[in-house]
């Protein structure tokens, strides 16, 4: 059901993506330009991008880096996005339980995303997998994303 996507399967990769912008109301430069983008940063070997379904119906993309904190590599959770009619399905579940089983195998020392406080399911699926920001918690601060486009 899941698997790791290939430079080859950039176009699909860029039209997910896309679609998952479009859907959010965030601006895409299209899905030919991102299918670009993906295709060279998965061959640095930086980026991992994996596939669910025959579609391909979802993905997850990672991004590697050396840690400032720690000796292992951190693994950032940039995209995870399943198309809405293939939603509940379980196949955001499967995409995690591989994120993390690559993570390790790439030998990350942590992982870590953002999603928006209204994405409830999203929350909800991150949460279950042990995820944090802290929320409601008493062993620290509420943690915050920032962005800011340059």
């Amino acid at each position: 059901m899941v698997r790791r996507g290939e430079p080859a399967d950039a176009e699909a990769i860029g039209r997910l993506l896309h679609d998952f912008n479009t859907e959010y109301e965030e601006s895409t430069p299209g899905p030919e330009k991102i299918a670009a983008r993906v295709r060279g940063l998965m061959e640095s070997g930086d980026t991992v991008v994996l596939l669910a379904g025959d579609g391909p119906d979802g993905l997850a993309l990672m991004r590697f880096r050396p840690s400032i904190w720690i000796e292992a590599r951190e693994c950032y959770l940039g995209e995870l996005y399943v198309v809405p009619d293939k939603r509940g399905r379980g196949i955001g579940s499967a995409l995690m339980d591989e994120v993390l089983h690559i993570a390790r195998d790439e030998g990350a020392g942590h992982i870590e995303l953002n999603t928006s406080h209204d994405d409830v399911a999203a929350r909800a699926l991150y949460e279950k997998l042990g995820f944090t920001n802290r929320e409601g918690k008493r062993d620290g601060p509420l943690m915050y994303y920032y962005e800011r486009e340059l």
